[in-house]
């Protein structure tokens, strides 16, 4: 069997087969396989797709790329965003999650472009380590309930050698290769279920519905086959998710919606993935709604943000703001040039902002600044008056800032009507 002739029989839109696409995985995940060839392989499936049955067999020799499937695993469950400008819903539900008493793992990566990453945002609290082994991951699940790592050689090396070509070969949107890259994770640190949350609108991947829609039917067909417990929403990101962008900022903005005092949009979408997850778990909408809402306003969910916290060797400080955190050298008000209603906020300009900031990378293993990027005074619907503040730009001596808010002012429109707020949850794929 040889690699070229793997690669242009998917050039020329034909299935592969199992035993096809174990040499690849196994050819990409040893070095046997150049880059070159890998790159075309990637290619020529982005081109052409996978059929189901080929997105399944992807999915698990990815997943096995680092050794056998777990056995015996402790039961816990999965949460994945497929990535938005302003998106910390995962230390929110997290947190709230395990409180509830159900535990919560997960392995996450770094950002690229205009979306952060969860790693990035937990890297930017001092001390705090994501890098593991899976004894070390079930150590503090079975410790606290709630660990985040980041992916590591043993669990499907496979992947972060083909999403690192994907990056350069502009091939990272395409359905089966997400949906295998995102589920062979899930199986490789053994989780029992997953709730997808896919992103669509202007800050997201999947910019229209229906490629959101069909993103999230695949994510969940592939996962049931595969036999883990799944289900999947479709969420909006016509603006930035509440109002924090830039990883120590968004930190903070979840200690404060553990606290019970975040915004509302991003409350909302907490709580209703949390619902989600714990209907995996076998639990009633109703019960796990209250129970959610308990562990957000009696501080469970915070403390047990603070305990995983703790227990990968971060420190937050004192008090419900993290005052270990990095902040900025110096903060710029940024006002509006009209009185009215704010009418749109580009998700993606608010994210290439913080990017310019320094909050994002361009590059795989670009530095970021943690304590950068924008805080949001306005959202979509709300009043404003000229002269008063639309975004705090938290800067270091000026680094992108002029850029940043040159992409800012395009950021936002206005009108002179009153106007609704766009939604938040446009749908969802059950298990």
């Amino acid at each position: 069997m040889r690699a070229v002739d793997i690669i242009a029989k998917k050039r020329d839109g034909l299935e592969l087969g199992p035993g096809e696409i174990a040499f690849v995985v196994e050819g990409i995940t040893s070095g046997i396989i150049p880059d070159c060839q890998a790159a075309a392989f990637l290619m020529a499936t982005y081109l052409r797709g996978l059929n189901l049955e080929e997105t399944l067999e992807l999915t698990l020799r990815m997943a096995t790329s680092g050794g056998p499937l777990p056995q015996g695993m402790p039961f816990f469950l999965d949460k994945h965003s497929t990535g938005g400008v302003g998106d910390k819903a995962t230390l929110v539900v997290g947190a709230l999650v395990a409180a509830c008493g159900v535990p919560v793992g997960k392995m996450s990566g770094r950002g690229l472009g205009h979306t952060g990453g969860t790693i990035d945002k937990l890297e930017s609290i001092p001390g705090f380590r994501p890098g593991m082994d899976r004894q070390g991951f079930l150590r503090i699940l079975d410790r606290v309930g709630f660990a985040i790592l980041a992916q590591s050689q043993d669990m499907a090396p496979a992947d972060g050698r083909m999403y690192a070509l994907r990056d350069v070969t502009a091939t990272v949107d395409s359905i089966p290769l997400i949906v295998s890259s995102v589920v062979s994770k899930k199986l490789a640190t053994g989780a029992a279920g997953v709730v997808f949350d896919i992103k669509a609108g202007d800050g997201a991947f999947a910019r229209d519905l229906e490629g959101a829609f069909s993103l999230a039917r695949t994510m969940v067909e592939v996962s049931t086959r595969t036999g883990l417990r799944s289900s999947a929403v479709v969420s909006g990101m016509e603006q930035p998710l509440g109002r924090a962008v830039g990883n120590a900022l968004e930190v903070k903005e979840a200690l404060e919606c553990l606290a019970g005092r975040g915004p509302q949009d991003l409350e909302a979408v907490c709580l209703d993935l949390g619902v989600r997850m714990l209907g995996l778990a076998g639990w009633e909408p109703t019960k796990a709604r209250g129970s959610l809402e308990d562990a957000l306003y009696n501080g469970q969910g915070l403390d047990r943000f603070r305990q995983m916290v703790h227990a990968q060797g971060g420190t937050l400080g004192t008090g419900e703001t993290g005052s270990y955190l990095p902040r900025a050298g110096a903060v710029v008000e940024m006002k509006s040039p009209v009185s009215g209603f704010v009418k749109s906020i580009g998700a993606r300009a608010v994210g290439e902002a913080a990017m310019l900031l320094g909050a994002g990378r361009t590059q795989k293993d670009q530095p970021v600044d943690p304590a950068v990027g924008v805080v949001l005074l306005r959202k979509i619907g709300d009043r404003v008056g000229e002269g008063e503040g639309l975004c705090l730009v938290h800067h270091r001596q000026g680094h992108g800032l002029a850029e940043a808010l040159a992409r800012l002012g395009d950021a936002f429109a206005f009108s002179e009507e009153t106007v609704d707020p766009p939604p938040l949850l446009l749908g969802c794929v059950p298990a």
